[in-house]
């Protein structure tokens, strides 16, 4: 029997909690994947967007972030549904003077999933493959009106650097971004500190 959304939330089983380095998707995970970011969006304007786009222009989307060299994409699944997302950046080849640092960005958990704990381990997963690849940084932002976001960032260790305060334009109100950097290494600092 095909698990959905519905039948996760309702169920009284404690549900099982995955993540993974999507490579490809099948279509059903390609499906799963549209609703999630569907909810994201029109619960919080998430990737940009003040409303969802079309089904087949958010499949567009996935598949090119899949096929980009640089970018990693992290999928979390709730008893193998997927429910959310996260995405790794590499720095491209030429830039030699920020080869140490990643970006983390798109992260986010459909509403149906955010009482499982989904989004701490799509984080940590970003964590441990910027780690095995060699980098020390990892930085992200998020709108200043995510509050279980940034919570849950300082929760883990990421430090707050600035805050834009002309961010996003969602639906004729400015908001605000905050900045968030975590280094992985403890002698990274150290490093950098000596050097210059």
């Amino acid at each position: 029997m095909l698990q959905t959304a519905a039948n996760i939330v309702s169920s009284d089983i404690k549900p099982s909690i995955s993540v993974e380095i999507a490579d490809n998707l099948s279509s059903a995970d390609m499906e799963a994947l549209c609703d999630a970011t569907r909810a994201v969006i029109e619960k919080s304007h998430g990737f940009g967007w003040q409303h969802p786009p079309a089904k087949h222009i958010l499949e567009r989307f996935w598949q090119g972030v899949l096929v980009v060299p640089e970018r990693s994409l992290i999928v979390a699944r709730i008893d193998d549904v997927i429910c959310g997302a996260v995405q790794l950046v590499e720095p491209s080849k030429n830039n030699e003077i920020q080869a140490f640092s990643v970006n983390m960005v798109g992260c986010f958990v459909a509403p149906w999933a955010e009482e499982f704990s989904a989004s701490k381990k799509l984080i940590e997963m970003v964590e441990n493959l910027a780690v095995e690849k060699g980098y020390n940084v990892i930085n992200t932002d998020v709108q200043e009106t995510e509050l279980k976001a940034r919570e849950l960032l300082i929760k883990l260790g990421y430090s707050c650097w600035g805050v834009h305060p002309n961010y996003a334009n969602i639906e004729g109100r400015i908001v605000k971004g905050m900045f968030f950097t975590k280094t992985l290494y403890s002698d990274f600092a150290l490093q950098t500190k000596e050097s210059v």
